[in-house]
């Protein structure tokens, strides 16, 4: 196995998505926003990964990722992801080293209840770029398509 120090992939000479024929590396502090992986960033064209910081005493709205499946995995902190069973709210609380699947379109919300230390999460999505599609409140997914 070679090994090559300082060769990173980039964005072709005309500025336009970088190729998709190689391994592409984004270092640590070089995130366009909160993606690593994405089309616009490495070329994906059916995966977006990114990190999330979700700051003490934080919520989000609720939401559901489309037709995106979403993988999480805890890297610190003690996030809630929050969804409806068709009768109650359900709490997940997680940790680090955790892993989580919110499957497409199902409503949830993610909280951070910590006063004092964020929590961050990476999260990969089957879609290129990140869906979220904002809702009025959490409800049951039913049958197959988005409700």
């Amino acid at each position: 196995m070679t090994t090559h120090r300082g060769i990173e992939s980039a964005p072709d000479t005309e500025g336009g998505v970088p190729p998709n024929n190689r391994v592409h590396r984004v270092g640590a502090g070089e995130l366009d926003g909160y993606a690593a992986l994405s089309g616009g960033t490495v070329g994906s064209k059916k995966l977006w990964m990114g990190l999330v910081e979700n700051p003490p005493l934080s919520t989000t709205d609720n939401h559901h990722h489309g037709d995106s499946e979403a993988g999480i995995y805890v890297v610190s902190g003690h996030p809630v992801f929050v969804y409806h069973d068709g009768e109650r709210e359900v709490r997940i609380c997680a940790g680090p080293g955790d892993f989580l699947l919110v499957p497409p379109f199902v409503p949830h919300r993610e909280e951070n209840p910590d006063p004092d230390e964020p929590a961050v999460v990476v999260i990969a999505r089957t879609t290129q770029e990140p869906i979220k599609v904002s809702v009025p409140e959490l409800y049951q997914l039913t049958g197959t398509s988005a409700g």
